[in-house]
């Protein structure tokens, strides 16, 4: 995700079920909240937070104007979503993520930061896929840092599979772009292979890009930058 989430229950990734054909998401678990969190979530949340519902969002109606949306799939703390906001004051954002505590900071981050772009969903992200946002609507998608499940009993688990890449891509407008990053080789490589096999979808780079400017570099990828450790981003555009 974009940033290290806090200790806690943890929250159920998404991943393909082949028994049941159909592509599995998030369960929201409890979560600590702290003081300024959960204050954030009771004076922001809403005016800043869209609840889920089986119909399709009004982009214009729910930021006010008419702009180019990218969706972020699993925000985390919310660190790096918004300096992304803030340096992309043109776009709007809507971020979507299960877990409450982070939904807290980041709308604590919005206030704090009077960010106007940024719009939050507390859903399972594959749900408001499907029946929130229509297809061909989105300038871009984000997914920084997925967890990267490196057991190799577990790579089911991992979000960039087929079946939600083929719905992501439904989603973005011709020319809009899927950005992914991963501190985790392995998964990288799964992405690249994944992403590539994907038809309505184009590499922007022979292979991994150089990470966007606008990607902030966060701090627990900061660290692992510092031990040596790699970071890949893929981009790929809609055709």
């Amino acid at each position: 995700m974009s940033d290290q989430k806090p200790a806690g229950s943890p929250a159920k990734p998404f991943f393909y079920d082949p028994t049941e054909h159909r592509i599995r998401s998030f369960v929201t678990r409890a979560g600590r909240l702290s003081i300024a969190q959960a204050r954030a979530i009771e004076t922001l949340g809403p005016q800043f937070c869209i609840p889920y519902a089986k119909a399709t969002l009004d982009f214009e109606q729910a930021f006010g104007r008419r702009a180019p949306t990218i969706l972020e799939i699993g925000f985390g703390m919310g660190d790096s979503t918004a300096k992304i906001a803030a340096g992309m004051a043109d776009k709007d954002f809507l971020g979507v993520e299960v877990h409450t505590p982070g939904v807290g900071s980041l709308l604590k981050l919005i206030g704090e930061q009077d960010l106007r772009n940024l719009r939050l969903i507390q859903h399972d992200a594959v749900e408001v896929l499907t029946h929130m946002i229509a297809p061909g609507s989105l300038a871009g998608v984000h997914v920084f840092f997925p967890d990267p499940w490196h057991k190799a009993r577990h790579n089911k688990r991992r979000l960039i599979q087929g079946p939600l890449v083929a719905l992501l891509a439904s989603r973005l407008a011709p020319g809009g772009y899927l950005h992914c990053a991963t501190d985790w080789q392995e998964y990288a490589e799964q992405m690249l292979a994944v992403l590539g096999t994907e038809p309505a979808l184009r590499n922007t780079a022979e292979d991994y890009a150089p990470r966007p400017p606008y990607r902030p570099v966060t701090k627990f990828e900061n660290r692992g930058l510092k031990l040596g450790h790699g970071v890949w981003d893929l981009v790929f555009e809609r055709v």
